[in-house]
């Protein structure tokens, strides 16, 4: 994975995940650890250690697309996208906290079209039990 413009691009939780799952192979060969490399290598573990707690271990490139390609309709900004993305509501007070003035910009039947969407496009955590909350 390639990032073009690290200072202009919104990441999802699971392209964060395929970053450092990437990067972390590359510096388990290094010989010369330094501190600054090793307390990058703590954030590394610990980040993939909670990312993979979450929704995003179980979404890839295309189910993102797709998932994206579904919100078209409902006109949302791409950092209201991102959060639904990364945090997968289940109810219409949660989309109410994510989108903006979702009260005024969304009837109440697409809220109820928008978490069918998220739940039949984004893969949960697990399939028997909701996401633990820490």
């Amino acid at each position: 994975m390639e990032v073009v413009n690290e200072c202009k691009a919104l990441l999802s939780n699971q392209e964060v995940l395929e970053l450092l799952e990437e990067i972390q192979p590359r510096r388990k060969g290094s010989a010369v650890v330094t501190g600054q490399q090793q307390n990058l290598a703590t954030i590394c573990y610990e980040t993939i250690k909670y990312l993979e707690k979450t929704a995003c271990k179980h979404q890839n490139k295309k189910v993102v697309q797709e998932f994206v390609r579904k919100l078209e309709p409902f006109k949302l900004t791409k950092a209201e996208k991102l959060q639904l993305l990364n945090h997968r509501p289940t109810t219409a007070v949660e989309i109410q906290l994510l989108i903006e003035e979702s009260e005024e910009r969304l009837t109440e039947e697409q809220t109820d079209t928008l978490l069918d969407i998220i739940a039949n496009s984004l893969p949960a955590t697990t399939e028997t039990e909701p996401m633990e909350q820490n």
